[in-house]
């Protein structure tokens, strides 16, 4: 397993192509595998890698918090697609050596049972939440208006990279392009969210991480349902 080399445009196309149809390297919700690959990579991926572009501007989102998220740091080589064998270059021992007094997250040996036992707790915590279906679920029916730069900016490209957005509780629907003018049209999309978990806020905070098509972002409707 793994991902070839993620400071490589190589690695980081494999990266792309594996989160194409997932939000995260592993289960449901960001964890420490989620942490061990964002920390491999040198730079935000680049525009035309939308999937990997959108897993890490999420992930990043957590950078505060990450030493609180669930599981724990393997090898790059634990993580990834099947067949593909990790080649990222590691960091220098000695740098790791000198770190050790400033390192946030502890190795794992020195992660005391205390701490361990709080992130499973919060784990099954959300784990026991997901499982409860509630008798009524607030959504939203949501049109935006997605403007891009200029005239020449690919709108095929801009709606890929829009709905390479996965989240828990985000439906994308119906889409098309309306003409704004001097030969410039924007990407009208709908979209149907569940309240508690997807806000607008959000919404256009992963759009606009689009910044090589994605001039703004505008709510042109909100419903609730």
């Amino acid at each position: 397993m793994g991902f070839g080399d993620l400071k490589t445009p190589a690695g980081l196309k494999v990266l792309n192509e594996f989160l194409a149809d997932k939000s995260y390297i592993e289960g449901y919700v960001p964890s420490q595998a989620d942490i061990a690959v964002f920390d491999a990579l040198s730079s935000a991926p680049s525009a035309d890698l939308c999937h990997a572009l959108r897993w890490y501007n999420h992930i990043k989102s957590y950078q505060k918090e990450k030493g609180s998220l669930p599981g724990v740091k393997k090898p790059l080589s634990q993580y990834g697609p099947a067949g593909v064998e990790d080649t990222t270059a590691a960091a220098p021992a000695a740098a790791d050596e000198d770190d050790d007094d400033i390192d946030l997250f502890g190795s794992d040996e020195e992660e005391d049972e205390e701490t361990k036992k709080i992130k499973e707790e919060r784990l099954a915590a959300y784990n026991a939440k997901k499982a409860k279906k509630p008798a009524l679920i607030a959504k939203s029916s949501i049109l935006l208006d997605v403007k891009p730069w200029d005239d020449e900016t690919d709108m095929a490209k801009l709606e890929e990279c829009v709905r390479s957005i996965q989240l828990d509780g985000l439906v994308w629907g119906q889409s098309k392009l309306l003409p704004v003018g001097y030969g410039i049209k924007k990407l009208q999309i709908a979209c149907v969210v569940e309240d508690d978990k997807v806000g607008t806020d959000q919404l256009e905070e992963l759009i606009t991480a689009f910044e090589d098509y994605v001039q703004s972002m505008d709510v042109a409707a909100f419903n609730k349902i």
